[in-house]
């Protein structure tokens, strides 16, 4: 297991809600470690997917009612991970030490987050969640060929915009970033008065002057909103570190107006502006995230980033950074 206090007890999601319906096994991945996760009487279970007989992996087996049954010898678990059945000595009782190694599992915002340690805080809180009067729409999963880190920088990044994005979140005529505050807690980083001219930026084809506030929640959860006389728009964005240097990120967007506006296209728009990012983000080198401040140039537009790399510095995160 990976040597990052700061990830191990931290929850992390691995997957939607609906990915795990009542009766199935899904195998996932987390920092580096083989998992599974399985669902009985509407209780989701996160265990390591390996069968501590002979290491199989778990998710070869098959679920009879609340018990999971390894396929190799027929190991049965309850769904405290202790082993109640071996086939092959069914008047023997399992021993104690015959337990599946399992970890602590939450559903929060239609995703299942996963803590391989112990969780230091609650989920990261999505404002809008409990709001009746927002509409949520899912996006992603979005995979990333790059570390976390990376692909969270890539989120709070304005700069980019007008390039990556040309002719949806900005253009190249209205580059120019002004000046903004930052400001960073052992919570995390809140930069506000975030102004940029941009031609769509929710999806209903009015370009606008907008003005963000971004939140960096967590290591790996970000957030952002702003306010026009349209309504409110926000979106909360959270990134899986499956491995060093691959990564899963879920979106939420969340609008209290456009409800007009088909679900369908709000996930197409998302998808199309995630599908530029990608190969940007797994361009960059190194591929961790550099940490120390000499290694690259920094701008005045760049005081998200250069904040956020301080803070991760502060907190001691080694997963995804140099």
């Amino acid at each position: 297991m990976i040597e990052d206090p700061v990830l191990l007890n931290d929850w992390h999601p691995i997957a939607r809600s609906i990915d795990v319906p009542e009766g199935s096994i899904l195998p996932v991945r987390l920092l580096g470690e083989d998992l599974i996760a399985w669902r009985a009487h509407g209780s989701v279970n996160v265990w390591q997917d390996l069968c501590i007989h002979r290491g199989t992996k778990l998710s070869l087996g098959r679920l009879r009612g609340d018990l999971l049954e390894c396929a190799y010898h027929g190991w049965t678990y309850d769904q405290s991970g202790g082993c109640v059945k071996m086939p092959a000595h069914p008047e023997q009782k399992p021993p104690q030490k015959a337990r599946v190694r399992t970890y602590s599992s939450t559903e929060r915002y239609g995703l299942i987050w996963a803590c391989l340690g112990s969780p230091r805080h609650d989920v990261p809180e999505f404002e809008e969640w409990g709001a009746d009067a927002f509409r949520k729409v899912p996006c992603g999963p979005y995979r990333y060929r790059a570390s976390g880190p990376r692909a969270v920088e890539n989120f709070l990044d304005v700069a980019h915009l007008p390039f990556v994005h040309e002719g949806i979140l900005g253009e190249r005529a209205h580059a120019e970033i002004q000046d903004y505050e930052v400001t960073v807690s052992e919570e995390g980083i809140v930069a506000r008065d975030v102004r940029i001219w941009q031609p769509d930026p929710d999806g209903t084809g009015v370009g606008k002057d907008v003005n963000y506030t971004y939140k960096v929640l967590r290591p790996l959860t970000m957030y952002l909103s702003k306010a026009s006389v349209e309504g409110n728009f926000s979106i909360f964005a959270t990134v899986c570190p499956v491995d060093e240097f691959e990564s899963v990120a879920w979106f939420w967007i969340a609008m209290d107006y456009g409800q007009g506006i088909p679900e369908g296209e709000i996930v197409a728009r998302q998808d199309e502006i995630t599908g530029q990012d990608i190969p940007v983000v797994e361009s960059q080198r190194p591929e961790r995230l550099p940490l120390d401040l000499q290694s690259e140039l920094h701008l005045r537009s760049d005081r998200i980033a250069v904040a956020y790399r301080k803070w991760l510095r502060s907190l001691g995160l080694s997963f995804g950074t140099a």
